[in-house]
């Protein structure tokens, strides 16, 4: 870098922020934790996409548009979006950067600004030859990625083991409902770890960076997606638990369920499944046995509020309603809920609840009629009632809430509460979610607990146990991103224990070795934890008992790679955190 190269930007940096009538002493840029979560890798990187020439453009070379696209989809498109249109960052559309220049959105790039945007060149993320290739790549018309439609996607559905050729019986020894379904985040795979003896049944070939694992209703079949948008199906009865049947719904994706009412309207049990994409912004219906796609439905539209068009927005997480045939459908940039009644899919009716922008993802309240789910760079819980199929409340909170699926428990004086820790602050919130005896609470912000800090991703109790578990995995500090807090649920103004179980891991490397995502055993008395260091580092899960907040064991093994998200497969069907 040229010596004159970060005054005069610096000098720029000044003025750009007089400009925009910030002091100098009030600029910030995001936090760490915010960062590192929104900044993360899309698939779309590897994806071939159209690209126009736009004669007003600053010039590039292909191999510089090459770099441009690989840094946007790597570090960029979760906060400015696909199409840069804007998501939780704001458009970076031709229209809006062509007339700014090159000079000025290098600044930008590189110092970052009060709204948020990070500052890519002095935090050392990016050197000065990649600041000045962004500034021209944002000026270029956006690529654009394929679509994925119903023939793409039958062109990657496989079924492994037809329905007809799968076991009628369980043909294993296994407590599966005690199985944890281990996402090993940068092989491809699930690790399904046997609960009672610790020890890995099998690692399952899946897609990239698998989200979530979600059980069918039956708690036979294990649904995982990973980013790249695949699902795999996995049958808990096989001899060895293993895949067998598997389908591409996209090219991005989160989330994955299947249908779980069983009543008047008949038994759905088992019967569908359903997953939504990030890329194109849509979801689709399943077939439960085999994944064979029956629908597909786009969720491009309006965003609540401004009503302004909105050309991607992402479907963030779905959960399956206990009270109807219905998924509930989050589409995150337009801040809806969708409650797609799947009891006839040739007449198929969706109901749309508008709460507030970039719902992302949430649980089910103890009575599992109401879902709560974070619309988190509005700082807020959104409150759906599955039942009555309406908007309960919009609660404020902290900073970017990230519950995960939350956490359920009886407060001494609220009564049932349910809970979430944030990505921006130290802060957990508690609301009410008991509007029969204890109304006076109900859907408000009845307490705020303070963590250890900012960069929390899952809180965790469970209905037999007198404690409530958070993480705080992207926290900056070490000490704290590779330990957790504990809560007596009986006590809570006595503050949190700390317990810290990168050190109790046992490894002896210089992994990050951050801990993530408390989930309990069907018992309730164990919880666990994953310790998760890069890819060519030693990771490890650590459980704990519950009753004494003492080491009880330590999982080491060498297929243990990246090991992020866990499930316990009977807490996961039954909807118990």
């Amino acid at each position: 870098m040229r010596a004159h190269s970060i005054p005069r930007l610096a000098a720029a940096a000044v003025l750009m922020a007089l400009a925009l009538g910030v002091n100098a002493q009030e600029k910030k840029g995001v936090t760490e934790p915010e960062l590192k979560y929104q900044a993360g890798s899309s698939p779309l990187v590897n994806e071939p996409m159209y690209q126009s020439a736009n004669p007003k453009a600053p010039p590039m070379t292909q191999a510089e548009f090459d770099v441009g696209r690989k840094t946007y989809f790597e570090r960029c498109a979760g906060c400015h979006g696909v199409l840069r249109k804007g998501a939780t960052g704001k458009p970076l559309t031709p229209d809006i950067t062509q007339p700014k220049g090159t000079d000025y959105l290098k600044v930008f790039i590189a110092y970052g600004s009060p709204a948020g945007m990070p500052n890519w060149q002095t935090s050392g993320e990016m050197d000065e030859k990649t600041v000045d290739i962004m500034a021209r790549y944002i000026q270029q018309d956006p690529p654009v990625p394929p679509e994925f439609g119903m023939a793409e996607m039958k062109a990657t559905w496989k079924v492994i083991v037809p329905p007809e050729k799968r076991p009628t019986k369980k043909m294993n020894n296994y407590n599966i409902e005690n199985i944890f379904s281990t996402t090993l985040r940068d092989t491809g795979e699930v690790a399904l770890i046997d609960g009672d003896t610790k020890k890995i049944i099998n690692i399952v070939k899946t897609g990239y960076a698998v989200h979530i694992s979600r059980t069918s209703a039956s708690g036979r079949f294990l649904f995982v997606i990973g980013r790249d948008a695949k699902i795999n199906m996995i049958d808990l009865w096989m001899p060895t638990p293993d895949n067998v049947a598997e389908v591409r719904i996209g090219l991005e994706a989160r989330s994955v369920d299947t249908s779980k009412y069983k009543g008047k309207d008949g038994d759905f049990t088992d019967k569908l499944a359903i997953a939504g994409a990030y890329w194109p912004p849509q979801y689709v219906i399943m077939k439960g046995d085999t994944l064979e796609p029956l629908k597909i439905v786009g969720t491009r539209g309006m965003v609540v509020g401004s009503q302004e068009y909105h050309p991607e927005p992402r479907v963030a997480s779905i959960v399956a309603s206990h009270f109807k045939p219905e998924f509930l459908v989050n589409v995150k940039e337009t801040g809806k809920t969708m409650l797609v009644d799947y009891s006839d899919l040739n007449a198929l009716k969706v109901t749309e609840i508008g709460s507030a922008p970039f719902l992302h993802d949430g649980g089910w309240d103890s009575s599992k009629r109401y879902f709560m789910v974070a619309a988190n760079q509005s700082n807020k819980i959104s409150v759906i009632d599955a039942k009555e199929g309406k908007l309960s409340a919009i609660v404020e909170v902290g900073k970017i809430p990230h519950p995960g699926r939350g956490a359920n428990f009886i407060h001494p004086k609220y009564g049932p509460v349910w809970s979430t820790g944030h990505l921006g602050d130290e802060t957990i919130s508690l609301i009410g979610t008991d509007p029969k005896k204890n109304k006076q609470y109900a859907f408000k912000k009845v307490a705020e607990l303070k963590g250890q800090g900012g960069g929390a991703l899952f809180i965790k109790s469970h209905p037999k146990s007198k404690h409530l578990y958070s993480d705080t995995p992207l926290n900056p500090d070490p000490k704290i991103s590779q330990s957790v807090v504990v809560y007596d649920i009986t006590n809570l103004d006595k503050g949190y224990v700390v317990l810290p179980i990168a050190e109790w891991a046992g490894i002896s490397d210089d992994g990050a070795k951050r801990v993530v995502q408390p989930e309990f055993n069907k018992a309730g008395d164990e919880v666990w934890f994953s310790v998760w260091s890069a890819k060519n580092k030693q990771s490890a899960m650590v459980i704990v008992d519950d009753k004494t907040l003492k080491l009880k064991a330590v999982i080491k093994d060498p297929r243990l790679i990246t090991p992020t998200g866990h499930f316990n497969v009977h807490n996961t069907q039954h909807d118990v955190y």
